[in-house]
């Protein structure tokens, strides 16, 4: 999958994502290959992206996200 994490002042691409954790507004929530499509809101919190088998965290202030065709789009604040 490919996430692209958006804020008003970067952009962020990960290329080859097998999993994304979200803070969303009702709790955590997992993305994984082939979801169904879906639109979010997500809470504070810290993205986590599995992405060739390394893990890493990405702090973001709430936004949304959309995902569509195993690509996934985050509009947020950095914290």
């Amino acid at each position: 999958m490919k996430v692209e994490i958006i804020t008003p002042n970067n952009q962020e691409v990960f290329d080859d994502v097998s999993l994304i954790q979200l803070p969303g507004s009702d709790g955590l929530f997992e993305i994984l290959k082939n979801h169904a499509p879906l639109i979010a809101t997500l809470a504070k919190g810290k993205a986590k992206i599995i992405q060739n088998n390394n893990e890493c965290f990405y702090p973001i202030c709430g936004g949304v996200v959309e995902v569509l065709k195993n690509k996934i789009v985050i509009l947020t604040d950095k914290v």
